[in-house]
């Protein structure tokens, strides 16, 4: 039951320290604390970022067949700026994970016979990295799992329809969402305000997509479930974090637990509510991943005790 996880692995420079991310990296080590069968695929530079990227596969005992270097082009680094409004975050361009290599790619999975790929659109903005990524879809029948994580000034048109078109579950927040409607809909783009309408939306979306499913994540209001057989389910009644110490990474909890109850069976209202839940936790610590593990063995508890 082995996900596939493609995407960049990064560094988030805040100038005095330095946090290792990536939305895709994210999910895979949350599924790899929780012991679920895993395979990290990425590309990293021979440099000070790539050990501190490294350091985290083996912290989470990740296996490395995914794990690509590069001789010349650095590990993926985004400057984060800290001003009184908030964090500003410059995305470099030309980094490691731009340059995933097709046959290494397709050589690491070839003994590991997938279930899910899981997906986004920032490792899609080089082409060879691109390339990789459509041949690894190309030669699997596993579920594939988009979640956009749009970035501003890192993606276009092309590459989010065409990984629409490659998908059978989409995750979207609202803003991507209305972005969909405006692409795929046009002029029967559905206004935010109209509940019902944008309802009908979604179940265009999956409807001209072929999506087996959309999800639509809405904050600390929880997600909506729009599945292909008609099947709608609102998750709204999540325990709420006790504080809200940083939103970031909430979106990579929820698709690694939603991920992560497929794998297991798990009856779907339950998953998409510990999606919920943890994603709501994550937010209640600093940065995107738990520094501490016992943090997983809290959860697995918890849900033992359900």
């Amino acid at each position: 039951m082995t996900t596939v996880v493609f995407g960049e692995a990064l560094v988030d420079d805040f100038a005095h320290e330095q946090i290792v991310g990536g939305a895709p990296f994210n999910v895979a080590r949350h599924l790899a604390a929780f012991m679920a069968p895993q395979l990290m695929v990425t590309r990293i530079g021979d440099d000070r970022n790539g050990a501190l990227v490294r350091a985290e596969f083996e912290r989470f005992a990740m296996s490395e067949r995914g794990l690509q270097a590069d001789g010349m082009e650095e590990t993926g680094r985004v400057i984060v700026h800290r001003s009184a409004d908030g964090h500003r975050f410059a995305i470099q361009p030309r980094q490691a994970y731009d340059f995933i290599a097709v046959d290494a790619v397709l050589a690491s999975v070839r003994e590991v016979e997938p279930t899910a790929v899981y997906f986004g659109a920032l490792a899609q903005r080089g082409e060879r990295s691109r390339e990789a990524l459509f041949s690894l879809l190309g030669a699997s029948t596993a579920m594939r799992f988009l979640d956009l994580n749009l970035r501003p000034g890192q993606y276009d048109e092309t590459i989010v329809m065409r990984s629409l078109e490659a998908a059978d579950i989409v995750k979207v927040n609202e803003d991507e969402l209305q972005l969909l409607f405006g692409w795929s809909l046009g002029a029967g783009a559905p206004s935010p305000s109209d509940a019902d309408a944008v309802r009908a939306g979604c179940a265009a979306l999956v409807e001209r997509h072929r999506l087996e499913a959309l999800l639509v994540t809405l904050g600390h209001r929880g997600s909506v479930y729009f599945g292909r057989d008609g099947n709608l389910i609102a998750n709204r009644d999540n325990p709420t974090p006790p504080f809200v110490i940083d939103t970031a990474g909430a979106g990579d909890a929820f698709s690694a637990i939603f991920l992560l109850g497929r794998s297991r069976g798990w009856p779907l209202a339950q998953t998409l509510a510990r999606a919920n839940e943890f994603a709501g936790a994550i937010c209640a610590i600093p940065g995107a991943v738990p520094r501490d593990m016992d943090f997983y063995d809290r959860w697995v508890a918890h849900w033992r005790a359900a």
